[in-house]
């Protein structure tokens, strides 16, 4: 039994079932002798509902996950090679992909408004990131996935020669073309709505890790009390047995002093008979 074993089985189950057999599986490893892996399976983290859904939807439509992440993998390339034709078909194909995921993830769980957001957050992560795409072919998540960056800006193959600067005058009698005053609005615009997104994107990432924290603390709460009746339940059966041994023993006491006493005076009497 390795990490990845366990980690596949537990990673399957829904969410309510985690923890306990998280439990099963790391007391399973220490009764083993395996030390380390009973403490690796104990920080495996019970994933949110759209990770499970993302989760199971991975192991039970892998064809389809797999066409989502094989166009991701080939839109980075066409975003990197500034190819506009292929980034038109990838977009579009991309497109309906992630709805055709999202349906079927949407038919297999029970998702809220933004637990359906989050899955869909998900796979456009999978998308834009190879990282997170290996995470979601996996299956392994314990939370949603975001991507917070862009995609790769072109670079020209060649640094272009250094421009001579224009004299004063030339300066002076060159106007602003319209179209350039409405290219760089538009510019001032995008780079505004990127900052905007990018505000959104890290006080989303704040609230997920902070209601992650919450659910944390809440399984330990909940597995504290758990450990806590347990302990009380078996100190108060050793607290019973306990008396219940003592008692025996101060029998056993009166046993063997009888004994003692019959043995005493049966030597005594087999002495009179001999005389």
């Amino acid at each position: 039994m390795d990490l990845d074993e366990v980690a596949d089985r537990l990673y399957a189950l829904p969410p309510p079932e985690f923890t306990a057999a998280r439990t099963a599986e790391a007391r399973a490893a220490k009764d083993a002798g395996d030390a380390r892996l009973a403490r690796e399976i104990a920080k495996l983290r019970k994933p949110t509902v759209s990770a499970a859904a993302v989760n199971r939807v991975a192991r039970e439509h892998p064809g389809e996950v797999a066409e989502l992440l094989e166009v991701g993998e080939r839109l980075r390339v066409a975003w990197q090679e500034q190819d506009p034709d292929a980034l038109a078909e990838l977009t579009r194909r991309r497109g309906e992909v992630t709805g055709r995921l999202g349906r079927l993830v949407r038919q297999d769980s029970e998702l809220s408004a933004a637990g359906a957001a989050e899955v869909e957050q998900t796979l456009d992560a999978a998308v834009v990131d190879a990282d997170a795409a290996e995470q979601v072919r996996r299956g392994r998540l314990a939370r949603p996935l975001a991507y917070s960056g862009f995609a790769p800006a072109p670079t020209p193959p060649e640094r272009p020669a250094r421009k001579t600067k224009p004299k004063q005058s030339e300066r002076a009698g060159r106007k602003k073309k319209p179209e350039d005053e409405a290219a760089a609005a538009r510019a001032r615009e995008e780079e505004e709505a990127a900052a905007a997104r990018a505000r959104e994107e890290e006080e989303a990432r704040k609230a997920r890790e902070r209601a992650e924290a919450e659910a944390a603390h809440r399984e330990w709460r909940e597995a504290l009390e758990s450990a806590q009746r347990d302990f009380d339940e078996r100190a108060a059966k050793v607290e019973r047995l306990e008396r219940k041994l003592a008692k025996a023993r101060r029998r056993l006491d009166d046993s063997e002093h009888r004994l003692e006493v019959a043995r005493r005076e049966e030597r005594h009497a087999r002495r009179r008979l001999d005389q």
